[in-house]
């Protein structure tokens, strides 16, 4: 018996699919979008996303500033936290929103354990969806909700593809909190930084990425199908109650990050490479690849040709910073001469 064909249609019979080219969260989340929140350990990633949780519930700015264009009920997991702790940092960001939590269309999954690589757990989120119809699903972290390899792109693949069929079966967004490779901080593409299989970037259509330097928290933002927003700066707040307040990324100071990574994009190249070149594969603002060019330039590192810049010959010079305390030492103590 023959096979029968796979159906096929012309593009321009193709319906527009729900939700297409739309935000759930303007500019940070694309709406029925799966992706990952991801940082180092203790770097505010579940403040981050209890506060977009509690954007998409009450319809407030998340953040205080990126619109929810149409709001909705959200569910959150928190593996590692009790449900008061949940509880009580909702009330804070809340409060912070300007709303009450009983306002807020938000619920919290409340049980010990929940194992996306258990086929029960599955169906019983299934059941959860269905009853709850959430636009927003929060799991906090990925890396208590199952026991998989995550660096084997066979075992992840196929709770990734579980996930994605939730997302389009629910049409809803599914948010997962990840972590970041300790090294992976200056990576020019941060989704290439979390940690395991590389399936987990490829999988994902909005990410948010939440880098960190000293006290200093910087999010970068990325999409599959929409243009990716400036690098933003995350300040913790304490007034009224505390939360996360977003401010554009300032670039009228070195950026000694954004300098290295556009030494190795032109180390990598075979050719000149152009300013939008640059622009495109960092995800960073025209001017802030001007001002870093322009350094580069004045410490002889980069030149202009024709058809971009190029590295010179000669190696990087990007100055490292040295303690005050190195600066101030004058060699070991001479012996006394009385």
């Amino acid at each position: 018996m023959a096979a029968e064909p796979f159906p096929v249609v012309h593009p321009d019979q193709v319906e527009d699919s729900h939700g297409a080219g739309k935000w759930l969260v303007d500019q940070l989340w694309s709406e029925q979008a799966v992706g990952f929140l991801a940082g180092l350990p203790k770097s505010n990633k579940t403040w981050l996303a209890l506060d977009l949780a509690v954007s998409v519930a009450s319809g407030t700015p998340a953040l205080g500033r990126f619109n929810v264009p149409a709001p909705g009920p959200a569910l959150v997991y928190a593996a590692e936290d009790s449900l008061s702790s949940v509880r009580d940092r909702l009330r804070s960001i809340a409060a912070a929103h300007g709303v009450t939590l009983s306002r807020c269309d938000l619920g919290l999954i409340a049980v010990p354990s929940l194992r996306l690589d258990l086929p029960a757990d599955r169906d019983r989120i299934r059941a959860t969806l269905q009853a709850h119809k959430p636009r927003l699903l929060v799991l906090d972290p990925l890396v208590r909700m199952h026991r998989l390899d995550e660096n084997a792109a066979g075992d992840v693949a196929p709770l990734l593809g579980e996930l994605r069929d939730m997302q389009r079966s629910y049409q809803l967004a599914v948010m997962l909190v990840h972590h970041l490779r300790k090294n992976g901080q200056t990576a020019s593409q941060p989704g290439t930084a979390l940690r395991g299989s590389g399936d987990l970037h490829a999988w994902a259509d909005s990410s948010l990425y939440i880098r960190q330097t000293g006290k200093r928290l910087s999010l970068v933002v990325e999409h599959r199908s929409a243009a990716h927003p400036s690098p933003l700066i995350l300040e913790p707040v304490q007034e009224p109650t505390f939360h996360l307040r977003c401010t554009e990324e300032h670039t009228d100071q070195p950026d000694p990050t954004l300098e290295h990574s556009i030494i190795e994009v032109l180390a990598a190249a075979n050719a000149p490479v152009t300013r939008d070149m640059l622009r495109e594969r960092l995800h960073v603002r025209n001017q802030a690849i001007g001002l870093a060019l322009v350094r580069l330039r004045s410490q002889g590192n980069v030149e202009r040709c024709s058809g971009g810049f190029r590295l010179r010959t000669k190696p990087p010079e990007i100055p490292i910073p040295i303690p005050a305390q190195a600066r101030e030492w004058n060699g070991p103590p001479q012996p006394s001469t009385a």
